[in-house]
């Protein structure tokens, strides 16, 4: 019984909710139209989807509560006119909406008509004498009411008919539209695929940015830490070894190789901070540490940095050592007396590198574009190589940026 009740319950609800889904299906489409008078479906329509998405999410709840199934709740927030028409949640609710005025409003009808055969008999029977002698009361729709005997018997076999009725039918068609709301307004395999890689990219910016940040700490610690340590250290063994004079013994000696691979040690360190997360960009930026790179360049480099707007560290780093790499092949293989880089940011950082030298690359032969590759590919960007045998070369690097 409180499975039927639910079920009545649900029912009557979905009667007048299709009903105005009549009414504002039209409405929505006026206010489509209104798109190109002025610009008022501009406004009118993402406010109109937005009471859409939230009373489908509704029905929504309501079909997992009655078929008792758990599902995942989805936010209904205001969006502007171009992600509403590219949304797959708009077409979802479109779709429920079609089908909640074709399918539940013949579904809350029947459901409705089945229970009204019962409370029919149990008011009207016991009132048969009100009705006119010529037209009487009529039940099982086609039986006259003309006396009591007619009227309980009548009565109560049209209740228990209807009884029947509901109880057998009114959850099935209940259920029906439940799970024709359910599968209208549930995301398709694709939908969900897209939504989940979304989710996966939004997650991986995060741990990448993360992640640079803790180069940058990593870095900031050894440059402030360990090697003014170093320097410390080194510092005194230069002078103990001013100290030692001439002195040939072992002492000398010994302090002589400590100053020397504290030297070393500086060194390296040196070469592993820079290789960790490089200290001008924190100092400079993109596009200072770009130009500090073709300054240090063996050949003329011309740079165009004019486009050039912030972008998240992970992707400074990489195009930081894209570039780095870039101009070192050119420098060191390809016999270039020439080399352009050009830097700009829309919705992705697109680097351009041009060289003039004999081209022919064989990324098979270890020419460093492979580490590029590598870069580029963790962030999700693209790598183009146009390299005929004569030059020019050209790489272009586009590295997704927008949040």
């Amino acid at each position: 019984m409180r499975d039927l009740w639910r079920s009545i319950g649900y029912c009557l609800i979905v009667f007048p909710s299709a009903l105005a889904m009549m009414i504002a299906l039209p409405l929505l489409v006026t206010g489509v139209l209104l798109t190109g008078v002025g610009g008022i479906g501009l406004i009118v329509v993402p406010r109109m989807m937005l009471v859409l998405r939230r009373w489908a999410e509704w029905h929504r709840g309501r079909a997992a509560g009655l078929l008792h199934v758990t599902i995942e709740k989805q936010r209904a927030s205001m969006v502007g006119w171009r992600e509403l028409v590219r949304s797959p949640e708009s077409r979802r609710d479109l779709r429920w909406m079609l089908l909640h005025v074709g399918v539940g409003l013949p579904i809350a009808l029947a459901a409705i008509a089945a229970v009204s055969q019962v409370v029919n008999a149990l008011l009207e029977a016991p009132l048969w004498w009100l009705f006119p002698h010529d037209d009487p009361l009529r039940l099982l729709v086609v039986f006259p009411v003309r006396d009591w005997p007619a009227a309980i018997g009548l009565g109560l076999a049209q209740a228990g008919l209807g009884a029947a009725l509901s109880r057998w039918g009114v959850p099935k068609l209940a259920r029906l539209h439940a799970r024709m709301c359910l599968a209208a307004l549930q995301p398709s395999v694709a939908d969900r695929m897209a939504e989940r890689i979304g989710k996966l990219t939004e997650s991986r910016s995060g741990v990448l940015d993360a992640h640079a940040a803790e180069l940058r700490r990593i870095e900031r610690d050894l440059h402030d830490g360990t090697q003014a340590r170093l320097v410390a250290i080194a510092m005194r063994l230069a002078v103990a070894r001013e100290a030692l004079g001439d002195d040939t013994g072992i002492v000398a000696r010994l302090v002589k190789e400590a100053h020397e691979g504290t030297e070393e040690a500086m060194t390296e360190l040196r070469q592993v901070i820079r290789s960790i997360y490089p200290p001008i960009l924190a100092d400079r930026g993109l596009s200072g540490a770009v130009t500090a790179i073709a300054a240090r360049a063996g050949l003329p480099v011309e740079t165009d940095l004019d486009g050039l707007a912030p972008v998240p560290a992970a992707v400074e780093t990489a195009a930081y050592f894209i570039v780095a790499e870039s101009i070192t092949n050119a420098t060191k293989h390809s016999g270039a007396t020439q080399v352009s880089v050009r830097l700009a940011v829309a919705d992705t950082l697109r680097i351009e590198i041009t060289d003039d030298g004999r081209g022919g690359i064989d990324e098979s032969r270890g020419t460093g574009i492979a580490g590029i590759r590598l870069r580029t590919a963790a962030l999700d960007g693209t790598v183009t190589v146009d390299s005929p045998a004569g030059g020019p070369t050209a790489i272009t690097v586009e590295l997704p940026c927008a949040s």
